[in-house]
């Protein structure tokens, strides 16, 4: 998603990454990797004005909320986050996070999450499509 973003904006912009996953028995957001430049180059902070985040799925919205709540605390003022497709309660969880900096921009929205937190009918579980993992 990241190059097809890329390829959309009018000059190329830096890519900062937040690796983040969902812990599977409690469906708690894990951070596994940021790469936010928290130091200051020459005595000035180099805080964007806007971050977009990608996220290919918001279920329970757990994992886009900590992504927000990270890039808020690093000082960005406004956020748009881009997903394919998103469930009803974890699009209104992301919503209510901080409705005045977020913008949430899904390709579609699906009705609810079963027991493991995955979205019905959904697309299954993108993380195992992207790397191979199903079923491991």
């Amino acid at each position: 998603m990241v190059d097809a973003l890329q390829s959309l904006l009018p000059e190329p912009v830096p890519i900062h990454h937040l690796g983040m996953y969902r812990e599977k028995t409690t469906l708690d957001p894990v951070e596994y990797y940021n790469n936010l430049p928290y130091h200051k180059v020459g005595g000035e902070s180099k805080v964007p004005d806007l971050a977009i985040v990608i996220d290919p799925i918001i279920a329970t919205g757990s994992t886009v909320c900590a992504a927000i709540d990270t890039l808020r605390d690093w000082g960005v003022p406004r956020i748009i986050a881009i997903s394919v497709l998103a469930s009803q309660a974890g699009l209104q969880k992301a919503s209510e996070i901080w409705p005045q900096g977020v913008e949430l921009w899904v390709g579609g929205v699906d009705a609810e999450t079963d027991e493991k937190g995955m979205i019905k009918p959904g697309l299954g579980d993108v993380g195992d499509r992207l790397f191979l993992t199903v079923g491991k």
